[in-house]
């Protein structure tokens, strides 16, 4: 008997924003993926802030019709907009006034309309640019000066998303190194000797990490990373080896096969933030 697979379905998005619209892109995503088999075809129209921008971005969405999610500020341009999708019959939505009306309600007081507001350039944006670069300088274990001065030190065998949870990290301001442990391979004395940094253990099972390596080799269409590499036996010898190594050195392990980037993320905030506490 044979199983019906269900066919992946594309539809356009268009996300009209007067900034850089990268609330428009985390919102328009995580709504997309509530849709299993369906892919958002994503249109990005950023920095929309003049009429003529607006009548190009419309043209535009008259070109691919699909869903409008939308954050301007101007409420001429935002009726532009509207007015625009429907008479092309298309849906529109203002992304932020639902919230702006809830805020406007409790605070009794209207929104001040700024423009990117969320991106003023104060001392918690500096923090957070100064925890990427630290990131960056210190991926994938290529430098150990200053390692101390992490925040956050995330070890764990290849493949098992330490790089975008770092920089995930970073983003909330938390200066996030990471290490790659490599069985049969010596732990240098920088790693061990941190006093500073709450380091945490990232594992998952052998299935998923064979998966994203195999995925990997497929990519780089190379012959270097068969073998072990992609072995189960020798991955589930890799994951149980840095599980045990990470109960010597009573570094905490979180198991991250079935947790998204931000569910990861959050589970090692609550780590850092405990141990500030104690």
């Amino acid at each position: 008997m044979s199983t019906h697979v269900p066919t992946q379905r594309y539809f356009h998005l268009h996300l009209v924003s007067d900034a850089t619209g990268e609330t428009l892109i985390a919102v328009g995503r995580a709504a997309a993926a509530q849709y299993k088999h369906t892919h958002a075809i994503e249109h990005i129209h950023s920095l929309v802030r003049t009429q003529p921008m607006v009548e190009q971005a419309i043209a535009e969405i008259e070109e691919s019709p699909g869903i409008v999610l939308y954050t301007l500020v101007d409420t001429k341009l935002s009726a532009l907009l509207e007015n625009g999708c429907r008479s092309l019959s298309v849906p529109c939505v203002s992304v932020l006034e639902p919230v702006l009306g809830a805020f406007q309600s409790y605070l009794g007081t209207r929104s001040t309309g700024r423009i990117g507001a969320q991106y003023v350039l104060n001392a918690d944006y500096f923090r957070r640019m100064d925890a990427l670069n630290f990131t960056l300088e210190h991926d994938d274990g290529q430098n150990f000066e200053g390692l101390d001065k992490a925040d956050v030190i995330l070890v764990g065998v290849s493949r098992t998303s330490k790089t975008p949870t770092a920089i995930y990290l970073a983003n909330r301001g938390i200066k996030a190194a990471n290490f790659p442990l490599v069985q049969g391979a010596p732990i240098p004395d920088e790693l061990t000797a941190a006093k500073n940094p709450l380091i945490v253990g990232l594992i998952a099972s052998p299935d998923r990490i064979v998966q994203i390596r195999q995925h990997r080799v497929l990519t780089m269409k190379s012959d270097e990373l068969t073998g072990s590499y992609v072995d189960r036996k020798m991955v589930s010898e890799e994951v149980n080896w840095s599980r045990r190594l990470c109960a010597r050195q009573g570094w905490p392990v979180i198991d991250v096969t079935r947790r998204s980037i931000e569910e990861t993320a959050a589970a090692i905030v609550a780590l850092y933030a405990a141990r500030k506490a104690e």
